[in-house]
């Protein structure tokens, strides 16, 4: 116990806890966004049975990637069509493809849906939705591959396995403490559940560009990164993507300021 605590793993956890609050915005988002799927008396139990697993599974995860990181990081097929196709694809590759088209596929469809509802409070209040259990499985899925890239991310930093398991879980009493906030908040501002499922299709992006380095990266070799008809297939970096963010929610916050402005115009134009 003593080895561990040193000033080099105690760094090494803040740097964790700071990656894994970056990381886990993306992820908490998706949580409260899809916990507004299943029953309503059964969303905060959903968001926390979802979180508790996910967590728990994570942890697995991590141990299990520490202990077959290299078989993990060969990539089992290597395309060789110069013009069509090339590069390598591992694991990773696979987790990030699936898990990007999925949630590509998850917010467009959602985005559908709001467009075609017609009663917005009979929609909240008295839909059907999914049943528990099933949102519940998808929150622990999505969570796994949100985690792949923050335990890819985490192991480059250390491979202190209870360093890594502590920042995990302090990553994790984070998202229940928030979970149910953030839901709240988007219930009474449903306009930002529109802006969140965009961030979910950048999201789906973003891992989709992940998957084009995965396997060069594992096996530092850049010949192994996927190109698609002589077009390298290339991640968006951290610093694109969160300024993508931010101007999606200086666009949101001054839409909205302007729209009051105009219905307090319009209102006080009636009165006279």
């Amino acid at each position: 116990m003593a080895e561990l605590l040193t000033f080099e793993n105690l760094g090494n956890l803040l740097m964790l806890c700071f990656l894994q609050a970056v990381l886990g915005f993306d992820n908490l988002l998706y949580i409260s966004i899809e916990s507004q799927r299943a029953p309503v008396a059964h969303q905060r139990a959903v968001r926390f049975w979802g979180i508790i697993i996910a967590v728990a599974l994570r942890v697995v995860l991590l141990f299990t990637m520490i202990r077959l990181i290299d078989s993990l990081s060969e990539p089992f097929w290597v395309f060789n069509s110069p013009g069509l196709i090339e590069g390598g694809i591992n694991f990773a590759t696979c987790v990030f493809i699936l898990g990007g088209i999925f949630i590509i596929y998850t917010a467009v469809k959602e985005i559908s849906h709001m467009l075609t509802v017609q009663h917005l409070d009979a929609d909240v209040h008295h839909k059907s939705g999914k049943s528990a259990v099933k949102v519940v499985a998808l929150i622990v899925m999505m969570n796994l591959i949100f985690s792949f890239d923050s335990v890819l991310s985490a192991l480059a930093i250390t491979d202190v396995f209870p360093v890594l398991a502590i920042a995990i879980l302090l990553s994790g009493v984070a998202m229940l403490v928030l979970a149910d906030g953030v839901t709240k908040f988007l219930e009474k501002n449903r306009m930002y559940e529109v802006l969140g499922l965009f961030i979910l299709l950048i999201v789906g992006v973003v891992l989709l560009g992940e998957a084009g380095v995965a396997a060069s990266h594992a096996m530092h070799d850049d010949a192994l990164a996927l190109k698609f008809f002589g077009y390298a297939l290339e991640p968006m970096s951290k610093t694109t993507f969160y300024f993508s963010v931010v101007v999606l929610f200086m666009v949101e916050i001054i839409q909205s300021g302007y729209a009051r402005k105009l219905n307090m115009e319009r209102v006080a134009e009636t009165r006279h």
